[in-house]
């Protein structure tokens, strides 16, 4: 069976801007979607901030493999429970990409636990985006590098934590050089960011780009059964141990009581 994969976008650019919308008649999320489904193992839809529940209903979460996410103007404006369903879907093993300033969205600071900050300049620069982890799944059919003519530079300090893999390292015309590709895990659920994909330049049109996304969306799949108890924290009584045990010293807790939160 195909990867199940849904490109999130908010959708504010292509309705606000006419140079965006000249770059991408599609739309950003369609366009990256249309290159998704270059590749028969994965069948993408889309998703956008204005439709009920942006998209993201509880039954569509459930049945999502990955999740790719692109957001810049209105991150504020994303519901704080859509988040919330969001997440636990990670958590239980559904993938994860966040894209460009996807980095400042609500879902990927709150997954990161630290601001996600960094510099930045609009300035139509090149950008050599190295693949320093060559033998990664990502980073295949990329070679050395691969090269945008022009973009938005980010960089560092990148305010993230210390990640799992940096597959690419960006440089920039202006000098700046940053970690554009990073890989994170939490609970069950494979993360990847990349930050090429500034929306007044043809960034998702790039092969090289749209190659990156298809190889993170098949590394992102987790093909295990969700763990879907993984928010709970089950009580095991004494007479359910693996071994014999007698129950020794104080109690707080009752068999079969809730933790605690």
């Amino acid at each position: 069976m195909p990867i199940k994969a849904v490109v999130w976008g908010e959708n504010v650019h292509e309705q606000t801007n006419a140079a965006v919308r000249e770059l991408y008649p599609l739309t950003m999320h369609g366009t990256i979607a249309a290159a998704l489904n270059q590749d028969k193992g994965i069948e993408a839809t889309t998703a956008t901030l204005q439709e009920p529940e942006h998209g993201l209903s509880e039954k569509r979460m459930a049945a999502t493999d990955v999740l790719i996410w692109w957001g810049h103007a209105a991150h504020g404006e994303v519901k704080d429970e859509i988040v919330e369903r969001v997440q636990k879907r990670v958590w239980e093993g559904m993938g994860l990409i966040v894209l460009h300033s996807g980095h400042y969205s609500k879902i990927f600071k709150r997954l990161m636990g630290t601001p996600c900050s960094l510099k930045w300049r609009e300035a139509g620069e090149r950008e050599r985006v190295w693949a320093i982890n060559r033998s990664h799944p990502i980073a295949q059919g990329i070679g050395e590098c691969l090269e945008i003519g022009e973009t938005e530079m980010y960089g560092e300090p990148f305010a993230v934590p210390e990640p799992l893999e940096t597959v690419f390292v960006s440089w920039y015309e202006g000098g700046e050089v940053f970690r554009s590709g990073l890989t994170y895990q939490r609970g069950a659920g494979r993360i990847f960011y990349f930050s090429p994909g500034h929306e007044t330049y043809p960034i998702y049109h790039n092969e090289g780009v749209q190659q990156v996304l298809r190889n993170a969306v098949h590394w992102a799949h987790n093909p295990a059964p969700a763990w879907s108890g993984i928010t709970n924290a089950p009580n095991v009584p004494t007479d359910k141990a693996k071994e014999k045990i007698v129950q020794k010293g104080l109690r707080l807790h009752a068999d079969g009581d809730k933790g605690l939160s």
